[in-house]
């Protein structure tokens, strides 16, 4: 009954958000503004080639997973409901991870199994000898403790990594020039990301707030790694983050940008892949007040690929 109640207020609530986007932001036009596919990154050439497949056998076995699992279909559904967007833009985000990112497993229950392996594990987020609670009692952050939402907080922490710690020496300790995500909150390797989502542990932090007032689930802690890792590993729930990050950006360029990008999932799918909606909306902002004519979002070759494929995608739901 909570969850039910908890769907009902979120469609209302997200419903009048989607209206105002009618009412107010200039609509991006769906489809493509590149006639050819940007560049895909070596990275994902060299996992792909390594694990002797290709991009479009990749993308086979995801569509095929995706159409022969109607029980899978319907969550996400469910869920894309709660969180008032399209459920195409998390068929979208899907594709997009398991065609350049990681190869699908052949049927849901795969995933279920994988997450189960992670709860019990003992790690932790950290950078060598320094925990993330440690880390964060550095002065520096203490700016960030007025933050009322995780994503506020998260986003405010992220900056002062970058502003006061990467690729510094800070009281003793040379800190890398890298990503906030991949230097504190990745105890495996860099670049990992989980479960049907493909989504990193800090992303789900950061979203951590909506999640639990959308969908119900449990807030995560930073000091919790295990619990943080099979919430992202597990698929119910990894749905509820996938769809509130797609959300989130839609929101960030309806109030940044004053761009509807509701209408256009290659566009909703570059954001899911390349992160950082906030402050890519500011540039775009940024660039429509400098401009005389209107600048559009321009998709990745990972956004490139869903709105290439969205009639055959479109048929999935």
């Amino acid at each position: 009954m909570r969850k039910t109640l908890l769907a009902l207020a979120a469609i209302m609530v997200f419903g009048a958000v989607s209206q105002s986007f009618a009412d107010a932001a200039t609509v991006v036009p769906p489809g493509n503004r590149n006639a050819e596919q940007p560049g895909v990154p070596g990275s994902s050439a060299r996992r792909t080639k390594g694990s002797n497949s290709t991009f479009d056998r990749k993308y086979q076995k995801v569509f095929d997973l995706l159409s022969s699992d109607k029980q899978l279909i319907a969550k996400i559904r469910s869920t894309a409901s709660r969180y008032g967007i399209d459920p195409i833009h998390m068929v979208g985000a899907i594709v997009g991870e398991h065609t350049y990112n990681v190869d699908a497993y052949d049927r849901l229950q795969s995933y279920y199994v994988k997450a189960a392996s992670y709860a019990g594990n003992s790690f932790r987020f950290g950078y060598k000898d320094e925990s993330i609670a440690q880390f964060l009692t550095h002065s520096q952050f203490a700016k960030c403790e007025a933050k009322r939402d995780s994503a506020s907080l998260w986003t405010c922490r992220e900056d002062v990594w970058d502003d006061s710690f990467r690729g510094k020496k800070v009281d003793g300790v040379s800190y890398p020039d890298n990503r906030f995500s991949a230097v504190f909150f990745q105890p495996f390797y860099a670049g990992q990301t989980f479960g049907l989502g493909q989504i990193n542990p800090l992303t789900a932090l950061m979203l951590s707030d909506m999640v639990a007032r959308v969908s119900g689930y449990e807030k995560l802690d930073e000091n919790d790694a295990a619990a943080v890792y099979t919430a992202i590993m597990d698929p119910d729930r990894s749905l509820a983050y996938m769809a509130a990050a797609i959300r989130k950006s839609i929101d960030d360029y309806k109030s940044i940008a004053d761009m509807d990008i509701s209408k256009n999932p290659g566009l909703t799918s570059t954001l899911y892949n390349l992160g950082g909606s906030q402050q890519r909306a500011a540039v775009l902002a940024q660039k429509n007040r400098q401009s005389g004519s209107t600048v559009w979002p321009e998709e990745n070759y990972y956004g490139w690929l869903v709105n290439e494929k969205l009639p055959e995608l479109q048929k999935l739901l």
